[in-house]
Formats: C-alpha cells, structure tokens, sequence
C-alpha cells in the first residue's frame, strides 16, 4: 500500500498469458530492456555492469501475472471481501498490536492527528500485522510487471527505477528485498515510490526502515496520510439509506470527492453527519449479504482510498480501526468475553 500505492487492475487473461511462460529469465537485449537500463545509466548515474547484475538473474513469473489478474478488490463483492478482514482473529490480533506499541501509536497520533487505530488497521489489512510481508524477490515482481504486463507496465517500470533509487538511497540491497508480487514491502507495504516519498525516520537513527523499525513503520503510515489531507477529528464514513422515491445519484463508487453533504441529501441519501452542508462527500453502494449497502464517505475515507484506491479496502480499513479501537476499551477495562466481529 500501496501507496501512492498502485491501484490493483485487472488484467486481460489472454493478453497476459502471450507474454510470459510460467518463469522465464528476463531478456536483457530486449529493446525496452536496453532502454530501461540507458535511463537509469545514464540519468541515475548506476554502471552497467552493476544494473546488467542485479537484472540479468531477474525471473519473469507467470504467478505474478495471475496474482494481478484477480485481485479481491475486483473479483469479490463487499460481503465477501468484508469476511477476510472483519474476523475475531483479525480484531484481536490488531489489539494486542496496538498495545504492544501503544506508546509509539499514541504519540505519532498525537503528533499526526492520524487515529492510533486507523494505523494499526492499515497495517492489519495490509500485512495482518507485520506477519505478512510477501516472499516475491521486489527484482523479479516489478521487473515481470514492467516488461510484460502491458496494461500498466509504464507504471511498474517506474517502480522498478524507483526500487534502484530507494536502496542506493537507504543502503539497501536491491537484489534481496521482497515483497508482495505488485511491488510493496514491509509491514506497511510501501511501493517503491511511496517508499521514498513518504517514509520518515520516526526512530531519529537517520535512516527510514519501512522493513523492520516500527517507529519508523507507525510515522510512516501516518504521515502518509498527513500529506493526502487527513482531516483530525473528522469522521471517515457513515451508513446511509436511499429514499424510496429518489434517483440513485450520479457517481456512486467514483473515487472523487463530487459531492457534498448537502448535494447528496438533496439527491435523496439519507444519514446522519456533524459535518457542515458544505463539506465534502462521495456515495458508495455495495454489495452486502442480505443486499445493498449504502454508505457516505467523507475527506478521511477518501484519504484512504490513496493508500489503495478501493472503496471496499478503505471500508474495510474503517470497520477495523473501530473494532480494534473498541476492542482496546474492553481491554482495558477488564471486561470478560471475547472479541466479535461487529
């Protein structure tokens, strides 16, 4: 997350499965290849031989391809995709999370106004806690990505200069980073590029170690969503109901904040907000067990949409900041009985 974190597109099967065998050696005479490898040459100041190395062993896999062409955001609806993060194992794990760094969540908080929860549900939804990180070489994921996923391969090779820069930058070693297959690493699953633009050393050791330093992991995400407008204090969403007699509104799940509190109620969105007339509002409808669910999400959930531009991501994200933040109270009042998914 990633990040700003790719958004995860869906692939055209037959498209895909032309360019790649099931682990191919990456072909460095390749024209795109030599050209990937002038430029960071060239204008990144890296020698040949040194790049020519660290790509010559990288493997183009077709499991990495198959990865992008079904990701949960596209291929599940919301109540289904809802069961994999809101579960008693998921809540519970996120509140010994939390109290286990508790000091550090509560003082970037303090710091960011980013929610201790909303942190820690973030790292919950993108790595159950840390726990899992991915096991793809960053080298081999980036470099199938951006010489032989067409539909966005633009993008991954960026990504893959982006990896060059960051470990020459961090002191990093490109060839042993991993990863998810889209590209993202550590507990937070920062993208190359969100790496190096948004990471901050939380830990004042002068370096940014998204991998394994969680003063740096906790700043980090905050701070990620500090410079996408967090708004502190203000609400993420809000369920909502639809008159029988409106029409549905225009943009319903378009990630852009169109519409206002007051546009949408005219339109006919029935909910409840201490948020003015004037501010900012978007309408999501999905698709919940027992039909649709309508719910109004404001600047904060759009926020969220910028570390993975999905509405269920950033629902589930605020589903389980409250339940881990609820899930905090019980603890520490000391009552009995078992977490449960709201």
């Amino acid at each position: 997350m990633t990040p700003t974190r790719p958004s995860r597109w869906l692939a055209v099967p037959a498209l895909v499965a032309a360019f790649a065998s099931p682990v191919a050696a990456l072909d460095l005479t390749r024209p795109e290849v030599r050209e990937f490898i002038d430029v960071l040459v060239r204008q990144d100041g890296f020698e040949r031989p040194f790049v020519e190395g660290v790509l010559g062993p990288a493997e183009t896999k077709q499991s990495i391809l198959d990865a992008m062409a079904r990701p949960a955001e596209k291929v599940k609806p919301w109540f289904e995709y809802r069961a994999i993060f809101i579960t008693p194992q998921r809540i519970s794990a996120g509140v010994d999370f939390y109290r286990e760094h508790e000091a550090r969540l509560r003082r970037v908080s303090g710091e960011t106004g980013v929610p201790a929860e909303v942190i820690a549900a973030i790292i919950g939804v993108e790595t159950f806690y840390g726990t899992r990180t991915g096991s793809y070489r960053l080298v081999d994921s980036l470099a199938t990505l951006g010489f032989d996923y067409p539909p966005r391969g633009e993008f991954f090779r960026k990504q893959l200069r982006e990896l060059f820069l960051l470990a020459r930058d961090e002191r990093l070693d490109v060839t042993t980073l991993t990863g998810s297959y889209a590209g993202a690493m550590g507990p937070p699953q920062f993208i190359p590029s969100s790496y190096r633009s948004f990471a901050v050393d939380g830990s004042g050791d002068g370096r940014r170690n998204l991998l394994a330093d969680w003063d740096d992991i906790i700043a980090s995400v905050a701070n990620y969503f500090v410079r996408h407008d967090w708004q502190p204090g203000q609400v993420v969403a809000t369920r909502g109901e639809l008159k029988a007699s409106a029409q549905r509104p225009a943009g319903t799940n378009e990630l852009a904040l169109r519409d206002t509190v007051a546009s949408l109620q005219r339109q006919g969105v029935i909910f409840t907000t201490d948020l003015p007339a004037s501010a900012p509002a978007l309408l999501v409808e999905l698709d919940g067990r027992d039909g649709k669910e309508h719910w109004v999400g404001f600047q904060n959930f759009y926020a969220i949409t910028r570390y993975n531009r999905s509405v269920m991501y950033a629902l589930a994200v605020h589903e389980l900041s409250q339940a881990i933040a609820a899930g905090v109270r019980v603890r520490e009042a000391g009552q009995p009985g078992g977490l449960q998914s709201p």
